[in-house]
């Protein structure tokens, strides 16, 4: 069985296909969202979603989030002793996802289907799938979040030319997709996006009210208190889906604050982050040489788009009501697992031929002769244009530059400026050729972008037949077979907290904070409750245990509110 992932920047999920349709596992808590968060205690256990997110409350040193957004970079996290790359991180969520559909299942699962936003990169789509790799998935295939979403809203069963947008607003992600059907061929248009924007930019809005409503300087409070803060903050956010009015709550110190916002006085302050969403709708209309009363159907996904005020403004935008008939935090699972079902030609899903694009322009640094002669190095050579449809491999022919040059060095770029050095640098190749004058020898040069997102590049040089031949790795994260090896051990030998235990040490650390956060009589009821629980646990009667967990569960709870 091919099980779907959603890899999510806040949170992420697993899907299978049965009984004619996809469904959602649920986690060792019994949820279907596992926060993409992962803590190492002082211990050396490690620690994946729920319970993650609460030991980060009380522990945010030994805790990483939002690390999606470093995947392919190579940046470190460090969790107390330890340190990790996004991908490791990555890793640690798909594993435990992995862990959870096995026992849901009751079989192994070794095969996925992964999604990523449409706008990652080469790097990012390779870090992903390395991700997955490191879990113990065989990754049949990386797929793009729209692409996913419009597979479950089940559009392969709708009339023939329909356009659709897919509006893609992630915790930290933001990507808008033009797709076309026909017949039974889904093509998307065009793409674009940001993937720097998503909910944990709106949440942090509500942060920087906050703060100056109250003339707090953030730089002045410690990490814990801070940690706190973003709670508040996002509680208050989802305080928004049912009411016009909202309020932060929140403690330093001492000192207890509540601070009521309106929704206008919040969209108002989340204007500029609007703002940026347009412009990445408006490439991809201009890419798809689409016009806005074209789109015959606005799909939203992402968590992010249950927020009221991202919902008014797609449909004041769009002039519609947007589709929102499937659950936005499910859909992308959704779709990666029906994807999963048609990679394995399951016959209760209608076979749909998928066509993608590549989503950034990728070319090559060149010599341009000006007028006169004069030569200027650093001008981009597109090779493959952004939103071309992939598959694909394009190849262009290059001369050497000036007399007696012996090699020619192929720098491998990603962007959209004329200018080579405004480019993202993805790697080089470089051959060797005979020396002669300028213009005499020549290369072809091979672009090759697969379905998963993956480019080759090929250097061939015509009058000797000497060609090289990369898969671009991205420089900072690029390691030795016998360093891939020594860390996939280090990954192996970590210690991962047992699933059976995961419900008793989530409320045993909601515990913990809440009394670091109470005082007086209350902090001594909350130690009490919690040597009641910790003693249940003692005595490992199972029975006992879950009573306790029930009990002490329904006491911390009633209490929350009050402590705030």
């Amino acid at each position: 069985m091919i099980v779907g992932i959603d890899l999510g920047t806040t949170n992420s999920l697993i899907a299978y296909f049965d009984d004619d349709k996809a469904k959602v596992i649920p986690n060792k808590l019994g949820e279907a969202l596992t926060p993409s968060v992962v803590s190492v205690d002082e211990d050396g256990t490690v620690y994946v979603g729920k319970t993650a997110k609460e030991y980060g409350m009380t522990n945010p040193n030994r805790t990483a989030a939002v690390f999606k957004r470093s995947m392919g970079t190579g940046k470190m996290f460090t969790l107390g002793e330890r340190e990790f790359t996004a991908e490791e991180l990555s890793s640690l969520v798909i594993k435990s996802l992995k862990e959870d559909a096995e026992v849901f299942l009751g079989c192994e699962v070794t095969e996925a289907v992964i999604s990523v936003p449409a706008y990652f990169n080469d790097a990012q789509r390779k870090a992903t799938k390395k991700a997955g790799e490191m879990a113990g998935f065989v990754v049949e295939r990386i797929v793009s979040e729209p692409t996913a979403a419009a597979i479950a809203y089940g559009l392969n069963n709708k009339n023939a030319d329909t356009k659709f947008l897919v509006f893609d607003l992630g915790g930290g992600t933001f990507d808008v997709s033009i797709l076309e059907l026909y017949q039974n061929i889904m093509e998307v248009r065009a793409v674009a996006g940001d993937n720097f924007l998503g909910g944990e930019d709106f949440t942090e809005i509500l942060e920087q009210m906050f703060f100056k409503e109250k003339d707090i300087d953030q730089d002045e409070l410690d990490s814990k208190t801070l940690a706190h803060i973003r709670k508040q903050a996002e509680l208050c956010k989802l305080g928004f889906e049912e009411s016009k009015t909202s309020v932060f709550k929140c403690k330093i110190g001492e000192e207890k604050y509540e601070y009521e916002i309106s929704i206008d006085d919040y969209e108002k302050s989340c204007q500029l982050l609007l703002g940026k969403i347009k412009k990445p709708i408006e490439r991809s209309l201009k890419d798809a040489h689409i016009k806005l009363a074209d789109i015959e159907e606005v799909i939203l996904v992402g968590g992010a788009t249950k927020l009221s005020i991202v919902r008014r403004f797609v449909s004041r935008l769009f002039g519609r009501l947007p589709n929102t008939s499937i659950n936005p935090d499910e859909v992308v699972a959704v779709g990666a697992a029906t994807q999963a079902a048609m990679k394995e030609r399951n016959e209760a899903v209608k076979e749909i031929i998928l066509t993608d694009v590549c989503p950034f322009t990728l070319g090559t640094d060149v010599v341009v002769t000006r007028s006169g002669g004069y030569k200027e190095n650093g001008h981009y050579l597109p090779i493959i244009e952004r939103n071309t449809v992939i598959p694909v491999s394009r190849t262009e022919r290059l001369y050497t530059a000036s007399d007696n040059q012996s090699h020619i060095l192929v720098k491998i770029l990603q962007g959209e400026s004329r200018y080579a050095r405004n480019n993202v640098y993805l790697g080089e190749l470089e051959v060797p050729v005979p020396i002669g004058p300028a213009g005499k020898e020549a290369i072809d040069v091979t672009y090759t972008y697969d379905v998963n997102s993956i480019l080759e590049v090929e250097v061939k040089v015509i009058s000797t037949k000497i060609s090289r031949r990369v898969i671009i790795k991205n420089e900072d994260t690029d390691m030795s077979d016998e360093e891939i090896e020594e860390r996939l051990a280090s990954l192996a030998s970590l210690k991962i907290h047992p699933r059976e235990q995961e419900e008793n040490k989530l409320l045993l650390l909601r515990g913990d904070r809440m009394y670091e956060e109470a005082t007086g009589d209350t902090r001594h009821i909350i130690e009490m409750q919690m040597n009641v629980f910790e003693e249940a646990l003692d005595k490992q009667d199972k029975a006992r245990i879950e009573e306790a967990r029930r009990d002490f569960k329904e006491f911390l709870d009633t209490i929350e509110d009050s402590i705030i």
